[in-house]
């Protein structure tokens, strides 16, 4: 499942210090790494110092809240055994950056279950701040077909549909393909990459007879012209696309070819 997550910032100004996050949303997908930001206006003392990450998730079934530490730093060091067992080896401070007053997490191999509240608390006695950070799940990639079956007749063109979800905007595509998949082998019938049709990488057997709809690639409509249908062009077909680390595909059949 290919899920991503969008990170918001909260600012908190302590009496001493401002614990600080980044002014906008980050965009993360699922099995990537993240950086929570966290980091303050001026160097703390190392001697005083301690930045606790926690994770702090309400319990509907219940009138409290729970705890969760992620990290901890304390008495200039890194504290990994103290950290939940669903973050160990998992999330890192960046140690050689503590003393510059950037207290930023890293969490390695983000899952879905990762989504919730997460605070990091700066003590440096007598001031304390701190700055939320919220994963939410966002909408996945997603590919979908108008119609799970076309019918068409020997000699004719046809459509066959394919449209990607509207928040991945066509520059973040990398690549999209078309392939006939119901044989022993899948059959490269046309193939986006980079910005841009390829024509030559089409089969011998589609060659000079695919193309893409130019003009509503940018509203993200990657249907596929197959002109001069064949019987031999029978079959299941997929589009697939693949969007960083993010990948998905459907499928449609041509089916009930007649003279």
């Amino acid at each position: 499942m290919d899920v991503k997550f969008v990170i918001s910032i909260l600012l908190v100004i302590a009496d001493g210090f401002t614990v600080r996050g980044p002014s906008a949303p980050l965009v993360a997908p699922l099995g990537s790494s993240v950086v929570l930001p966290c980091y303050v206006d001026k160097p703390l003392p190392m001697q005083i110092l301690e930045v606790k990450w926690r994770r702090t998730d309400s319990d509907a079934d219940s009138e409290t809240d729970s705890e969760t530490v992620v990290h901890l730093f304390v008495d200039g060091d890194s504290r990994p055994e103290i950290q939940s067992q669903d973050y160990h080896d998992r999330a890192h401070f960046f140690t050689d950056q503590i003393q510059h007053g950037n207290f930023s997490l890293r969490l390695d191999n983000l899952r879905a279950e990762d989504e919730g509240k997460y605070t990091c608390i700066v003590y440096s006695d007598p001031d304390s701040g701190e700055t939320e950070v919220q994963i939410k799940d966002v909408e996945r990639l997603l590919v979908s077909v108008s119609s799970r079956s076309i019918s068409s007749y020997d000699g004719e063109d046809v459509t066959l549909n394919c449209s990607v979800d509207s928040h991945i905007t066509p520059e973040h595509i990398e690549e999209v393909s078309w392939k006939k998949t119901d044989g022993d082998d899948d059959i490269l019938v046309l193939l986006y990459q980079n910005n841009e049709a390829l024509p030559g990488s089409s089969d011998e057997q589609y060659r000079d007879r695919v193309e893409f709809f130019t003009d509503e690639i940018p509203k993200g409509n990657f249907s596929l012209r197959l002109k001069s249908v064949r019987t031999e062009d029978k079959g299941v077909y997929m589009c697939q696309v693949f969007a960083g680390v993010l990948s998905a595909s459907a499928t449609v059949e041509l089916e009930q070819l007649g003279e």
